[in-house]
């Protein structure tokens, strides 16, 4: 297990009791001292935080919208996004047959475990720490966020465009990494058939720089043909 100091350091929290933090990465299968109780803590808050939170961005929003926007916010797939942004699964304690089958980078167990480490940061500070801390977290993708059904991200507009031109799909990969651990700046390249070059794109999550270098190559290849190769 990698040391907790740096998965504090990455939550950008410091527990006063690492117990409680130890226990959230905990899966059952490690032993009986395992992160199901704070995972169902963490699940309560991280619904109240997030509708909270989406009450206050949505001012003119219907109960049927927001509600949609929350589902999207505390799915699973969305969970495990944020705790692989957080590198939780370097941190995990799993048994030996878990781990052997890539259990730390399953998404019911990454979603499982920062719920865990969400109730974690509750109960050993209050709510609005926890409240600080979730938004955080979750800044980018709340950003993202509207009320128009049928507004896309960068990256799935993205992959629409090259699937429509019969293009392979973009490829992403980190470059650079810059800043402390718990307040970073990620540079990401895309590579997509029909650009000159590679396009890069900065933010403050992997997926937020993955986001920004996805609105560049579609700025340059819906500019024209200038951009092919």
């Amino acid at each position: 297990m990698v040391s907790i100091e740096r998965l504090q350091e990455k939550l950008g929290y410091t527990f006063t009791t690492e117990a409680l933090l130890t226990r959230a990465v905990t899966h059952r299968s490690f032993g009986a001292d395992n992160n199901e109780r704070l995972e169902f803590l963490g699940d309560a808050i991280l619904n109240f935080l997030i509708a909270e939170e989406l009450y206050l961005r949505f001012g003119s929003a219907r109960e049927g919208k927001m509600s949609r926007l929350r589902a999207q916010m505390v799915k699973r797939e969305t969970l495990a996004a944020v705790a692989r942004d957080l590198s939780v699964g370097d941190h995990l304690q799993m048994g030996s047959g878990e781990l052997k089958s890539g259990g730390f980078d399953r998404d019911s167990i990454l979603a499982d475990a920062l719920e865990a480490i969400i109730g974690a940061v509750y109960l050993d500070s209050d709510m609005g720490t926890v409240r600080d801390c979730l938004l955080q977290w979750f800044e980018d993708r709340l950003d993202v966020l509207s009320l128009d059904k049928s507004q896309k991200d960068a990256k799935s507009r993205l992959q629409e465009l090259l699937q429509a031109r019969g293009e392979p799909l973009p490829d992403y990969e980190v470059v650079g990494i810059s800043g402390k651990s718990h307040d970073q700046i990620f540079i990401v390249q895309c590579r997509a058939t029909p650009l000159v070059a590679p396009v890069e794109g900065r933010g403050t999550s992997r997926r937020g720089a993955e986001q920004a270098a996805a609105s560049v190559a579609l700025e340059q290849l819906e500019a024209g043909p200038e951009v092919a190769s």
